[in-house]
């Protein structure tokens, strides 16, 4: 069955016992057990509820995977993840990504000693030659990748490090958000675990938080369910359903985000006010024909340098259609400034060194009728011109 059907349908069809052809809301917190010992497969909905678990078996058929895992947000699940890591392990990261993620692991589990390395995924003499250096002690436990990374769009072969961190005995994490099971599976290039924020392209309609794993080891499931179930940052049937429901619209939400965001990106670049663009489309970009290799649509997210010919802040209040808020991958479009929003958490030098300076703004593209977005745009751009 190909993708868009399985969008649809999901791995869980409707109801059997009524005929609904959507899965059902059981909003329940407990269940009546036959007897002592003897239940229909559920006991406490920490534990298993069945709306949860429809979605936890889509999101695994979708991405390729052995088991899926809901959580209450994105972060819930990164910090799920994370809690695989013992004591004295290190962790290597990329040289930008989300400060949700940073924040996580630098504020909250250095404290339990799980240290991190920073590096750019471009250089993947640079990931051997940290592997390398930690081989001796192997505390070396896990290698997290966005690609595309958030909010400047560097690409990583998911191939090429996977194939390294499993010769050195590491986990590879793929952050596959920006992209979803639609466009990108990255357990098909050999990653360990998929992680989402299911808030966004998956929901698509900004009206729930959500977070998801998909893995490809029987074991490793296990060990998630077990934190899963343990630490309680589970993911309610009501919002399971509403991502049941995204998810059946994906395939022709991201096929319209994509159009649109390639259109956006063709008018900026011939923008007089637009310094920079990034945006895995660009032919010119370094990690162009990686992500053909290994994804089938470029997102619906860029981000871009405003110069000084326009007041930045005036221009994103200037705005009309186009909203200023957090989140991304909804049908709406948003746009951000990541140093005071989306990347507030990481350390204003980092933030300079890797391109997340002050005048970098993220968009990301709706559903919306194109020329309504380019005229949006435009006027925003003409009204806070420097004067």
């Amino acid at each position: 069955m190909k993708i868009e059907s399985i969008l649809v349908h999901g791995a869980v069809d409707g109801d059997e016992a009524t005929g609904s052809v959507n899965v059902p809301i059981y909003q329940t917190s407990t269940y009546k057990q036959e007897e002592l010992g003897k239940n229909k497969g559920y006991e406490y909905s920490r534990t298993g509820n069945p709306t949860r678990e429809a979605l936890e078996k889509t999101i695994s058929l979708l991405e390729g995977g052995t088991g899926g895992l809901a959580f209450s947000s994105g972060m819930s699940a990164i910090t799920a993840v994370l809690s695989l890591l013992n004591s004295g392990d290190k962790i290597i990261i990329p040289s930008n990504l989300y400060g949700g993620t940073f924040r996580v692991i630098d504020k909250v589990f250095k404290n339990f000693n799980i240290q991190y390395e920073i590096v750019d995924f471009s250089r993947i003499n640079d990931v051997k030659r940290i592997l390398e250096d930690n081989k001796e002690n192997g505390k070396i436990k896990a290698v997290f990748i966005e690609t595309p990374t958030n909010p400047l769009m560097d690409i990583t072969d998911i191939e090429e490090v996977s194939k390294l961190t499993r010769e050195y005995g590491a986990l590879t994490i793929v952050d596959n958000t920006f992209m979803s099971p639609y466009l990108q599976r990255p357990l098909e290039f050999g990653a360990d675990i998929v992680v989402h924020s299911a808030t966004k392209y998956l929901g698509g309609h900004s009206n729930v938080v959500a977070g998801l794993i998909v893995v490809n080891d029987e074991k490793l499931w296990e060990k998630l369910h077990f934190i899963q179930n343990s630490t309680g940052g589970v993911l309610g049937p009501f919002d399971s359903f509403l991502l049941l429901q995204g998810i059946k619209t994906l395939g022709v939400r991201l096929d319209r985000h994509n159009e649109n965001a390639e259109k956006i990106v063709e008018f900026l670049l011939k923008n007089e006010y637009v310094d920079k663009i990034y945006y895995p489309g660009l032919k010119d970009s370094k990690g162009y024909d990686i992500h053909r290799k290994q994804a089938s649509g470029f997102g619906g997210v860029l981000s871009f340098v405003i110069n000084k010919k326009v007041d930045y802040k005036k221009f994103l209040s200037s705005l009309r259609l186009i909203t200023l808020g957090e989140s991304l991958g909804g049908v709406e479009s948003l746009i951000c400034h990541p140093a005071t929003m989306t990347h507030a958490a990481i350390p204003y030098k980092i933030r300079q060194e890797v391109g997340i300076v002050d005048n970098l703004v993220r968009l990301s593209v709706g559903i919306e009728n194109i020329d309504d977005l380019l005229e949006d745009l435009n006027n925003a751009f003409k009204e806070s011109k420097v004067r």
